[in-house]
């Protein structure tokens, strides 16, 4: 019978050596490679980015290349833009009154729909309207504005101190807890007592959502919907308590007749009289349809410069609808009504 011997030790050797030589290989390999991933990444720093015409940074997977391409795409749109701007200041410098006229961007504001109803201020038969109109009193200066505001029942802080702020605002503003009447019941008391308008807030969720502004003593009842309240407290950087002095106002694209309407609306707030010494401005700016409430007071920084404080609150209102008379849920007549599915199908037609 024959023996043979197996060298042991020898192999386990040769093993050892293997792995030591096949890690020094993918060491180096790593090295190789990482060496190489640093050098891209230095080349796609200093190379300037091509991009194909059908690129989409969609397509990457990976989402850190997909983010560092999307910022290199977003620098280079920058810098075109930037380029441009240059270009054109350069023109306007050499070519001076011979220079194209700037271009106009497009919004939805300047390609609006033409209404049949905007009013001319010219009109013969517009200012007829406005001499024989619920508030033709008012800017006649035959009545001064004196302003009731009250609540829905059980009305939470936020809603309280809104109404408190509002009554700060507005000239001659009274506010009143509504104690669960009705509003047919609130309505003649405030006639006898010679307002001029009843103000209601309504509240969802502890939160102000709702306005009816009731024009007395034979109307029109307009209702909107609060939104973006913003009480003074809130506010960042705004300026000392407001004075009692009359506010100036602003009424800005209230274009239309339902527009021209809700503008003498809102003016018949206000005295007509404004005390420039208090510097306050109350604006109401139509955009799209949303009425946007400010409340500032301006500050003459030199001759040319005026700087402006806001002072708060701030709301913003949607008309919902315009009854004739005063509020009357039953059997009033409206005026105009907002018909969400119909009215806001095109996105450029407004109604204010």
């Amino acid at each position: 019978m024959e023996i043979t011997e197996v060298p042991v030790s020898t192999g386990g050797k040769s093993k050892k050596k293997k792995n030591k030589n096949a890690n020094k290989k993918s060491e180096e390999k790593a090295g190789d490679m990482g060496v190489r991933d640093v050098g891209a990444k230095e080349e796609m720093k200093e190379a300037p980015v091509a991009f194909p015409p059908t690129f989409s940074v969609s397509e990457i997977k990976n989402k850190q290349r997909r983010h560092l391409m999307f910022m290199k795409l977003k620098q280079e749109k920058r810098k075109q833009k930037m380029e441009l701007k240059k270009k054109r200041k350069r023109e306007q410098k050499a070519l001076g009154d011979k220079a194209p006229p700037k271009q106009v961007p497009k919004t939805i504001e300047n390609q609006r729909v033409y209404d049949e109803t905007t009013v001319d201020p010219h009109d013969e038969e517009i200012a007829f309207d406005e001499a024989t109109d619920e508030f033709s009193a008012y800017f006649n200066g035959l009545t001064s504005p004196k302003v009731l505001i009250t609540t829905s029942d059980r009305p939470r802080g936020r809603t309280v101190k809104f109404c408190e702020q509002l009554a700060t605002v507005i000239p001659d503003a009274h506010v009143y807890y509504r104690r669960g009447l009705a509003l047919k019941r609130i309505i003649p008391q405030c006639v006898a007592r010679n307002f001029t308008y009843l103000i209601v807030i309504n509240e969802d969720r502890r939160m102000p959502n709702g306005m009816v502004l009731c024009h007395l003593p034979e109307g029109p009842t307009a209702h909107f919907k609060v939104s973006s309240v913003r009480l003074r407290k809130e506010m960042k950087r705004r300026g000392k308590e407001p004075t009692e002095h009359f506010p100036e106002v602003i009424l800005n694209n209230f274009s239309t007749r339902l527009g021209h309407s809700v503008g003498r609306l809102f003016a018949a707030l206000f005295p007509q009289n404004p005390q420039f010494v208090g510097r306050q401005v109350a604006t109401f700016h139509n955009q799209r349809d949303f009425i946007f409430f400010r409340f500032h007071r301006y500050i003459f920084k030199n001759e040319k410069k005026v700087g402006i404080q806001e002072l708060g609150p701030r709301f913003t209102l949607k008309l919902r609808s315009l009854q004739k008379g005063t509020f009357d849920s039953k059997f009033g007549e409206y005026e105009w009504v907002l018909k969400r599915h119909e009215m806001d199908a095109c996105r450029r037609k407004f109604q204010l």
